[in-house]
């Protein structure tokens, strides 16, 4: 009896010992930390989920769950609420694009909102009852131009303002968990329990499905800037496609070996410095495209989620996370 206690006690030493090494990050610190808290004018239960500026200038709208929307005039340093007149104040705005002083905001229950004056005011456009799905991204293309999508893969682009919309692709993928346009058109999608991914460009019909290439899930995709993609799968693992073989991927990598389980996103500031975030306060980044990673641990004292990495430019970046939290790029310390 004693014996087996014994056994028992050394089993419960071991995993204590197994938990308290997975708390620890060997992963090396950045010299700088480049980003800063923004304090945004907001309850601590909207979710924010997407930011765009008005032609690359410093008057830019943010916008989230709630009916949230929020507008700059000084690149982002602070933030003041917008109310709009809907019949619904718990809209989700999903994604927010502008082209010039034309603007767009996509949200659901299905709704779509268009501005050509800066955003200084925003008109509904009607939608279809048949539109398969509700608007999760929106990207304005030109004057009276843009392209939409939604949760279940259906794409559209309309040159009239909105009037009138043509279908992309003819077949929708089902719904998915997030999706992502490349900068030449071209679309990944992830299912949304993320057992597989498909993938659609200009000119095909329907969506290609793709079985994942390991036993983990996946739990976000995206593309590069030269429409390389990469993967972000369950346990905190990383891998990017072959540039010589598309169909491909490289071997997988694991910026932070042990703990992190909770990646959600990845962004290139420059095309050999990338950003991935995730749970608790979560950011590493690298410096030569992914093969070393380094851990910005001051942002880890930040009580939050962090789900989204945007660089709009190489200086102007922003982290969403939720509680309302806003990470806003310090050019002036992490250039480099």
């Amino acid at each position: 009896m004693r014996s087996s206690v014994r056994i028992w006690q050394r089993i419960f030493g071991l995993l204590v010992a197994v938990l308290l090494c997975v708390g620890c990050s060997q992963v090396p610190s950045t010299k700088l930390n480049p980003w800063a808290v923004v304090q945004v004018p907001i309850d601590t239960k909207v979710k924010l989920l997407d930011i765009a500026f008005s032609d690359n200038s410093d008057h830019g709208y943010l916008v989230g769950s709630k009916a949230t929307l929020l507008e700059t005039k000084d690149g982002g340093e602070t933030w003041q609420p917008i109310k709009l007149q809907l019949d619904n104040q718990k809209y989700r705005f999903n994604s927010v694009s502008f082209a010039g002083k034309e603007g767009w905001i996509v949200g659901e229950p299905s709704l779509l909102l268009h501005s050509n004056d800066e955003g200084h005011s925003w008109l509904i456009v009607p939608l279809s009852q048949k539109l398969p799905g509700n608007p999760i991204s929106i990207l304005a293309l030109g004057e009276k131009t843009a392209e939409m999508a939604t949760d279940v893969g259906a794409i559209y682009q309309t040159t009239d303002g909105g009037q009138n919309w043509k279908a992309q692709v003819e077949e929708a993928v089902g719904v998915v968990r997030n999706m992502e346009r490349s900068a030449d058109g071209k679309y990944v999608a992830v299912s949304a329990k993320g057992n597989f991914y498909s993938t659609w460009e200009p000119g095909q019909k329907a969506w290609k499905p793709r079985n994942r290439n390991s036993s983990r899930r996946v739990e976000n995709m995206g593309f590069t800037e030269n429409g390389q993609m990469w993967m972000i799968g369950r346990g905190g693992q990383i891998q990017f496609s072959d540039p010589a073989n598309p169909e491909e991927w490289l071997k997988t990598e694991y910026p932070e070996l042990a703990t992190s389980w909770g990646l959600l996103d990845l962004a290139y500031r420059t095309p050999e410095e990338i950003w991935v975030s995730g749970g608790s306060g979560n950011l590493l980044r690298s410096a030569d495209g992914g093969k070393t990673w380094e851990k910005d641990r001051e942002v880890e004292e930040v009580p939050a989620n962090l789900y989204k990495i945007i660089f709009l430019s190489p200086e102007k970046g922003f982290v969403l996370g939720d509680r309302g939290v806003l990470l806003k790029y310090q050019p002036q310390e992490g250039a480099g």
